[in-house]
């Protein structure tokens, strides 16, 4: 295996190896795919911590991955924040203020603001996250669907809700996988190389949710994915793998990223109909 030269190179090489990594290195791989911003400008020591492994780990996981030590497979994430965006550094600054700030949460006014705060943060960072061309592959899917299942229980739910009511006056034809009655998989015994399924969940992660989207992988169907890491049970056999790091404040963790993004995919969807 040649050393990756690019991100996304070793981003590729992380996720195709995953399984094969001992327990904690796919910690340390875990953590490098869904934090790139700390990988490029945190210590080596605060690295380990928020990782949960000895420094030593880190060193063991850039060797895996043919780096001479873990500061030499850090330059490809600088490389390539410093390549991405020029809104970066005021990113920056509002990730350093959240990470910086420790108040007290006594009044619902406190609770409002840092869920306004770190929601901001969350946006700004989804809108620098997500590739025009996924949000593209995503919508040309939706459009050219026979019909649109999806799949999204108990904290997710929210999303199927929306996407539901909002493709559904655009005319899709949508069947929400909700399980009502147990009757999940015949919900969704329908399904075909012809349809997409929208599957959402986010850690630990709906074992209904990972179940079906598993069925749906055997039917050939195509699968637009919301999930919060590379390394999901649902990423694996998704056509569009939306990642998402939503604002979480006392391990309370919002949604308007997510919902964000799917009316993003709607609206698109709505103009790209109404053009043909």
């Amino acid at each position: 295996m040649a050393t990756a030269t690019h991100l996304a190179e070793l981003q590729q090489q992380i996720r195709h190896r995953y399984h094969d990594l001992s327990k904690r290195l796919q910690q340390v791989a875990h953590y490098v795919l869904d934090n790139p911003n700390s990988i490029a400008f945190d210590t080596v020591a605060v690295i380990a911590t928020h990782a949960n492994v000895p420094p030593s780990t880190l060193i063991r996981f850039a060797n895996a991955f043919e780096f001479s030590g873990f500061n030499e497979m850090k330059q490809l994430f600088r490389k390539n924040l410093v390549e991405e965006t020029s809104s970066y550094t005021e990113r920056a600054r509002l990730l350093q203020n959240a990470q910086g700030e420790e108040r007290e949460l006594e009044t619902p006014s406190d609770i409002l603001q840092q869920f306004s705060h770190a929601n901001t943060v969350a946006l700004q960072e989804l809108s620098n996250a997500i590739a025009p061309e996924q949000l593209n592959a995503a919508v040309e899917l939706l459009e050219s669907a026979e019909t649109i299942y999806i799949v999204a229980m108990r904290r997710a739910f929210s999303i199927a809700s929306y996407l539901g009511y909002a493709l559904r006056h655009l005319e899709r034809r949508v069947v929400i996988v909700d399980g009502f009655g147990a009757m999940s998989s015949e919900q969704l015994a329908l399904v075909g190389n012809k349809d997409v399924v929208i599957g959402a969940s986010f850690s630990p992660y709906s074992p209904e949710t990972v179940e079906l989207c598993e069925f749906a992988a055997t039917t050939k169907a195509k699968q637009i994915i919301f999930t919060d890491s590379q390394v999901s049970p649902l990423a694996a056999n998704s056509d569009v793998c939306f990642v998402i790091k939503e604002a979480e404040v006392e391990s309370f963790r919002s949604q308007t990223a997510t919902l964000c993004l799917a009316q993003s995919l709607a609206v698109s969807l709505a103009f790209t109909l109404s053009r043909k």
